[in-house]
């Protein structure tokens, strides 16, 4: 076909007929002259500044393609001639990027024109095809339109044309793509962008103008009826240099009506011979099917799908799409909604299943053929695992607003997309026919398909490369026309803020008005752009406590104008700079770990400001405070941005900010050197990291940090070298930033010869054969090969915050240094060298370290210590704060400080922002009246948490009096009242006397006495027994309309102002004095000082001084930590205050043995891989990985009540104690200092420090059942059974043990009267495993007069029965022996209804060993033990407690079961001897075999005690 081309376009311009070509050249002579061949046709010399020219102007690519992927922008030399097509042939593309060729028009004079770094930033008249969206000057105005414009391949042709009547038209591959655009001007020149993937093109031919149109359809010669028309040309054409002509003759040939087909798919009704090919799909446009999944609900156009009731059900949510995909088509949806009850989330992939005859499956990984699916990280073919980890990301943790994509290549390769970013092949074998999926499975609620995928201000959260909104271009001749307004002067935030903030106080003021609701979408920013060293400054105005993490601060290339709010601002992957805690990010990644003021710290009245220098230097202010420089290269005309993130809920701009201080040496100071640098001459200011790197690298913070990308799924291609060889004696030092411990090997340093423009990376640095020198373990390498072992360091020992440096002396000897000191000479005859650092393995972050670089804030923030920022408070003195909730008529004043009634005589509850504390007095002051109204404010104390007042069904009642929901204690007049209910009279001084000015006040005494105070005098104790975490609650009532808080809390001096105190000189004192290890029977205290930190997981409420902590939401982040190390030989203890049995599983807790200061937590401890020891279940785990099974107790089974402690024992031992009970030695070599690590996961929601001395062991109790099992409490001769203290019974295990549960369901199928059994089911007591060991239960135990062993049946549940008080034995039983009798679940009932063991046909036998040794036939035979110490097994095979099956009616499962009773026999009445069907094997040791069966013949002298059930 080639070569039956005509180069000049005459009458032999067309192939030879059956070549499938044919063209129109030679009747239409005047195309060739008047399509691109002009001036027109040539790209205008002023391009971006990464674009180079070549062919006379007519071809344009964008440099370091690999590296850059905006800046490519091109427009044409003259303006556009109507009805002309401008058109451009891509040349090249690469994969690095997403999105790809734009083109447009626009009225700019390219002349005059600031080019924007894409084409959506230009202004001013410009028209934009991006995707398959149209944008006007930046703005979208059409969405899916066309073709989309990131699917077009090399060899691709775009053009685009302004008609004579002002409209704007697209063509892809001489098709025309309809009206993109009307109204444009007739002065308006073409626009290219070389974006994303498109790097090359070149101008080509277009279409005819208007009037020739009828001509070209007319003259094309047909093609043959059984030659296929191609959607677009050969690459063998496309790499040709063809003449225009020729051009003109194949776009005639295939112009109108033959070019009516869909790009990267056949034509409709065509198809490949033989029908292998690809399958037919309609160009309708990509919904979801009508047929769905059974909950599903499907809205705008079928577009969104949404699973009903998102809270009760979690599967039957999938959805299919509307017909099958075409190659390379991208099948694209946007997460809009998701719930936090369910694990996982969204599953989305392809199937060769048709909607219309598919039966929907609860889940889409139960189908087991056709079905491809991503979830998770992983691929799933047919439901079974394929990749376990196919990316880095993890479809469980995207957030609401992110996207996700799948495409099927043409290679039948099948890709998946998370923002943008593709994720690699996932398999190369898809089917031909195959339709998108999506699973709205767990928290996925809500999905909509989005067909615009690359929509300029579209949020990509994880695209590290989606470009930032440029700033106006064009301003300046706009200006200079008199066009445009003026920039306001006055800075206020932009009335376009965050979905739940508001903006009010004339722009300047902002909130989050239900800050207690929700914790982000508090996002607002600058209503202009900031000027050079202009400071944006806020002052926090609210906070709240309910939630962790707090305001960010920081500055954003993005106009807020066009900006869609992302939920918080560290998600914008573009343009943006956030300090976020303590620490810096850029583009949602940290750039700088410890700088400066931990921002959650902050209290109501600090400020926090930000500003960027004329250098690009960005500095941020802390209460006035510069913190040092933050971000280099910073680009001008930045917007400022406040997230009102968390517990910050309110903020004003400050006008007074030119009063801060900007020192010269925090911004300048370039010429300090590093306070480790062996080097005072040579400044090292000037050092950074290469632009050139490996692969995987990333240089970040102005050339100061590098970090491997995808760190978990790579592990090198991470090389990266200085900017400049180092000067002699010149140390050129990192710091390690960040690890991870998914590989071996880990960074390897060194220094190499070779200039960074000449080196090609390799995937490590020691495979480079020469000039080059590494350090890798502790081997020195030249040129790959091992020179030297054993060098005075190891840096694959190096953790996080390490130092290591590399130096070459005058002399050419090269040093390495490890956190500053000198490891002695490595190497000598070195030429001058770059210094090389190799990201390998567990290294993924290191930054260079300098007296101004990112590592040493030393200079800016030496003397700006914590302590020295002062807690602001808008009323001085005043420490205590109303909480937010409040009943409907209140309105707070003075920063939470004062309450005013608004309306009405009621609905005016408030509460205290905290618990009291103990002997703390909270105190008001009355100071408004309505005197047309009776009665008088209440005052008291509840246990009602006002965080949970918001959820509350019913809300707060009208009135205080009728608060019953919880316990609550209030003086109303001079009544004293609980939960309503009268309790005293005649209290005190009557509230309803008291007038403006009055104080009145609460205390809660250490002694559990409520006490209220009149104008500071003390009515004495109105009530007792009051809870000890209790807040205030005040009731506005009658009279009273306004009250404001007089009072402080009590102060507590920092450590570093503490005096010595009393108490601890003594605690040190009988430290040396007396060896503090936990004796058999006394366990160790914690002491006093030990509280949780503030630094937590995200969940966490901290309470009653710390001491508590609570987690508010969902079952995970929910990580405690003790804020001072663990005292080797103390005792730390916690108790389980509340479970939730929504949840699964529970608390862990165990040690870490690094600072928890800054630590991030991660959501579960179990996370937690670098010096941790965790008890988690029935396991210990050491850094993730298990290193003990079945130690100790179960913790999931653990009951509210439950006292958990930890111990650190002299050995460096790790025990774990169960209520005072030592569990033995969990974990060895644990360092020092540690600190106690709690996780409150899952069904554990509260716990309390134990402040008191534990019980001790074996100690008295006032509670005739504080221990748990009745026997427990009898003495013998002065011995105490109970070796241990356990939990009260109504805090018993049977609250959350499954077999428990299962026992009881057997019982209820017995239909056993309830009379038969005792009435508090707390008596009744489960043995297996797991309840035993968390009771400290010993297996054999002494009763009667005199006393005799028995044994507990363990593996067996104890339901007690109910003495029969006409018996006169029922008060003597006491003193009776304890056995146990087997028998068959049929005379189960005849038993009870007798009250004891009839006398049947044979002597009645007892044995004190175990339930199935006692004979089943023989009412009479009991045994005293369980077949210690393996009764389970034992008990299966024992014929003398007959077996029976049952259905489990929960789960319908079958089950084996026996039943036996436990028995009291008194003493005298009955003859041991062995037992007549033959010793138990093993044999139990306590029990000799000539006693092992008893026998009676007495009647009355056996009371049935309790029913025991084991089921299989």
């Amino acid at each position: 076909q080639g070569r039956g081309l005509s180069p000049l376009g005459g009458a032999g311009s067309h192939p030879a007929p059956g070549q499938g070509l044919a063209g129109a050249g030679a009747a239409r002579p005047a195309r060739a002259r008047g399509g691109m061949s002009g001036p027109g046709g040539e790209l205008h010399p002023r391009t971006g500044k990464l674009v180079t020219l070549s062919q006379g102007g007519r071809s344009a690519a964008r440099s370091q393609p690999g590296q850059e992927f905006n800046h490519g922008l091109v427009l044409s030399r003259e303006p556009l001639r109507p009805g002309r097509v401008f058109a451009v042939r891509i040349d090249r593309k690469v994969n690095s990027w997403s999105g790809s060729i734009e083109i447009g028009v626009t009225a700019l004079d390219p002349d005059h024109l600031d080019f924007p770094s894409s084409a959506t930033g230009l202004k001013g008249g410009s028209w934009i095809v991006s995707g398959c969206s149209v944008l006007r000057d930046g703005r979208s105005i059409l969405e899916e339109y066309g073709q989309d414009l990131d699917q077009l391949g090399e060899g691709d042709r775009v053009g685009i044309q302004r008609t004579a009547a002002g409209e704007l038209r697209l063509w892809v591959n001489g098709q025309d793509c309809g009206v993109a655009a009307t109204g444009i001007p007739p002065r308006v020149w073409a626009v290219v962008d070389l974006y994303g993937k498109c790097t090359q093109v070149t101008v080509v031919p277009g279409e005819p103008e208007e009037a020739e149109d009828g001509a070209a359809g007319d003259e094309a010669l047909p093609l043959p009826q059984n030659q296929s028309r191609p959607d677009k040309f050969p690459n063998s054409l496309s790499s040709m240099e063809l003449s225009e002509v020729v051009s003109n003759a194949i776009l005639s040939a295939y112009s109108g009506s033959l070019l009516n087909v869909s790009l990267g798919s056949p034509p409709l009704g065509e198809g490949p011979p033989g029908g292998g090919g690809a399958p037919l799909t309609s160009n309708d446009a990509l919904l979801f099917h009508e047929k769905c999944g059974t909950l599903i609900k499907l809205s705008n156009n079928n577009k969104t799908a949404e699973r009903r009731r998102p809270l009760d059900e979690f599967n039957n949510g999938v959805v299919m799409t509307n017909r099958p995909l075409r190659d390379n088509e991208m099948f694209e949806i946007r997460i809009d909604k998701l719930v936090d009850k369910w694990s996982g989330s969204i599953e989305i992939g392809v199937t060769t299943h048709n909607p219309n005859s598919l039966e929907y499956p609860a889940t889409m990984t139960n189908l087991r053929s056709g079905t491809i699916m991503m979830s998770g990280c992983g691929i799933l073919t047919n439901g079974k695992g394929t990749r376990r980890e196919y990316c880095e990301f993890s479809l469980d943790e995207l957030q609401e607003g992110d996207h996700i994509g799948l495409t099927r290549k043409s290679n039948n390769a099948l890709h998946f997309y998370i923002n943008g970013i593709d994720q690699g092949v996932a398999t190369s074998l898809t089917p031909l026919v195959v339709y998108g999926v999506v699973d709205l499975y767990g928290m996925a609620v809500k999905v909509t398909i989005v067909h615009n995928h690359n929509h300029s201000d579209r949020l990509r959260r994880n695209n590290a490369i989606m470009r930032a909104l440029s700033p106006d271009v064009g301003r300046r001749a706009l200006e200079a026309s008199g066009v445009g307004e003026p920039e306001p002067e006055r800075l206020l935030f932009h009335a376009n803020c965050g979905q739940k903030a508001a903006i009010i106080n004339d722009g300047r003021t902002a909130l989050r008005p239900h800050a207690t609701d929700d914790f982000n979408h508090g996002v607002v920013l600058s209503n202009r752009a900031l000027r050079n060293n202009e400071v944006f400054q806020v002052r926090i105005d609210k906070m709240v406590d309910k939630w962790a993490g707090s305001i960010e601060i920081g500055v954003t290339t993005h106009n807020p104008t066009y900006l869609q709010l992302p939920s918080t601002m560290t998600n914008l992957r573009s343009g943006t700079w956030m300090m976020t805690g303590n620490g810096v990010m850029h583009n949602g990644t940290t750039i700088l770990d410890e700088y400066g003021h931990n921002l959650d710290r902050l209290k109501a009245g600090d400020t926090v400001g930000v500003v960027r220098k004329e250098d690009g230097t960005l500095h941020f202010f802390v209460n006035g405070v510069a913190q040092g420089p933050a971000a280099w290269n910073v680009p001008p005309n930045v917007y400022a941005v406040v997230d009102l993130y968390g517990q910050a809920a309110q903020a004003t701009i400050l006008d007074d900010m030119d009063l801060l201080p900007l020192p010269d040496d925090l911004s300048e100071g370039n010429n300090q050197l590093s306070p480790s640098s062996p080097s005072s001459a040579a400044s090292v200011s000037d050092l950074r990291f290469h632009h050139l790197h490996g692969a995987n690298a990333v240089i970040t913070n102005g050339g100061r940090t590098a970090l491997r990308q995808n760190c978990r799924s790579e592990f090198n291609d991470a090389i990266v070298i200085s900017n400049r060889a180092l000067r002699d004696g010149e140390l050129f030092e990192i710091v390690i930033q960040k690890m991870v411990d998914r590989w071996s090997g880990s960074i390897e340093a060194g220094v190499t010869a070779i200039r960074p423009e000449d080196l090609e990376f390799p995937n490590t640095m020691t495979d480079i054969d020469y000039d080059t020198w590494m350090l890798s373990g502790t081997a020195i390498m030249q040129d790959g090969n091992t020179m030297r072992n054993n060098y005075g360091c190891d840096l694959d020992s190096l953790t996080t915050g390490s130092r290591i440096g590399m130096m070459r002396t005058a002399k050419g000897d090269l040093h390495y240094f490890i956190n500053g000191v000198d490891q002695g000479v490595a190497c000598s005859g070195l030429p001058p060298v770059y210094a090389v650092v190799d990201l390998y393995g567990q290294c993924v972050q290191v930054s260079i370290t300098s007296a101004t670089g990112p590592m040493d804030n030393s200079l800016s923030t030496s003397n700006v210590t914590e302590k020295s920022f002062p807690i602001h408070s808008p009323v001085p003195g005043v420490a205590h704060r109303f909480h937010s909730s409040c009943g409907k008529n209140v309105a707070f004043q003075d920063d939470g400080c004062r309450a005013v009634r608004v309306a009405g005589y009621c609905h005016g509850i408030v509460f205290s922002m905290k618990e009291l504390k103990a002997d703390e007095v909270f105190e008001v002051k009355i100071e408004e009246l309505d005197e047309k109204w009776s009665g008088s404010f209440h005052v008291g104390l509840t246990t009602l948490l006002p965080s949970e007042v918001p959820y509350a069904a019913t809300g707060l009642p009208a009135s205080l009096l009728d608060l019953h929901s919880k316990a609550t204690w209030l003086v109303a007049g001079s009544e004293v009242r609980r939960n309503g209910q009268l309790q005293k009279q005649n209290y005190g001084c009557s509230l309803e006397r008291l007038g403006v000015g009055n104080r009145v006040g609460v205390k809660r005494c250490a002694d559990d006495t409520m006490h209220i105070l009149v104008d500071g005098e003390d009515m004495g104790p109105a009530t007792t027994g009051v809870a000890k975490n209790v807040y205030v609650v005040l009731d506005l009532y009658g009279r009273v309309t306004a009250v404001s808080i007089v009072s402080s809390t009590v102060l507590e001096e920092s450590d570093g102002t503490k005096p010595p105190s009393v108490a601890s000189e003594t605690y040190s004192e009988e430290e040396e004095e007396e060896e503090p290890t936990p004796c058999e029977n006394e366990a160790p205290v914690p002491p006093a000082a030990m509280e949780f930190l503030e630094n937590h997981g995200k969940n966490i409420l901290l309470s009653n001084g710390n001491l508590t902590a609570t987690r508010v939401a969902s079952y995970n982040q929910g990580i405690v930590v003790i804020a001072q190390p663990l005292p080797p030989g103390q005792l730390f203890q916690v108790q389980i205050d509340f479970l939730n049995p929504q949840w699964t599983s529970s608390l862990s807790l165990g040690v870490i043995g690094t600072s928890p200061e800054r630590l991030n937590f991660p959501a579960t401890a179990c996370s937690l891989k670098r010096s941790a020891w965790l008890l988690q279940r029935d396991s210990v785990f050491h850094n993730s990985l298990k290193i003990c099974e079945n130690y100790g107790p179960n913790l999931d089974t653990c009951p509210e009540g439950t006292v958990l402690g930890l111990l650190v024992d002299s050995s460096s031992c790790l025990h774990l104690y169960v209520n005072g009970m030592d569990q033995g030695v969990a974990a060895q070599d644990i360092p020092t200092p540690c600190y106690v690590l709690v996780d409150l996961y899952g069904q554990c929601e509260q716990v309390t420090i134990v402040t008191n001395d534990t019980p001790a062991l074996g100690g008295e109790s006032s509670d005739p059942h504080s221990q748990g099992d009745m026997e427990k409490a009898d003495m013998v001769d002065g011995i105490k059974e109970s070796v241990c203290w356990t939990p009260p019974v109504d805090m018993n295990t049977m609250k959350t043990c499954e077999y428990h549960a299962l026992c009881a369901r057997f019982k209820d199928l017995l239909l056993l009267p309830d009379n038969y059994f005792a009435e508090d089911p707390k008596f009744s007591l489960c043995y297996c495993e797991s309840c035993h060991k968390l009771r400290g239960d010993e297996a054999y135990y002494k009763r009667g007069e005199p006393p005799r062993d028995y044994a507990l049946p363990f593996g067996w549940c104890r339901f007690n029965l109910r003495v029969n008080p006409q018996l006169e034995v029922a008060s003597t039983c006491k003193k009776w022996h304890m056995a146990y009798h087997g028998t068959s679940v049929g005379a189960v009932r005849r038993m009870l209804d007798q009250g004891e063991l009839g006398a049947g046909r044979r002597d009645p036998a007892l044995c004190p060993s175990c339930p199935s040794h006692s004979q089943g036939e023989n009412p009479g035979v009991l045994a005293p033990s369980p077949a210690f110490p393996t009764p389970l097994p034992e008990l299966g095979r024992e014929p003398r407690s007959p077996g029976s099956q049952f259905r489990d009616p929960k789960s319908q499962r079958q089950h084996g079961v026996q039943v036996a009773f436990q028995v009291c026999v008194r003493p005298g009445s009955y003859k041991p001897g062995p037992p007549s069907a033959g010793a138990p094997d093993p044999p139990d040791p306590r029990f000799s075999p000539a006693e092992l069966e008893w026998v009676t013949k007495e009647k009355g002298a056996t009371v049935l005690y309790g029913l025991l059930v084991r089921v299989e």
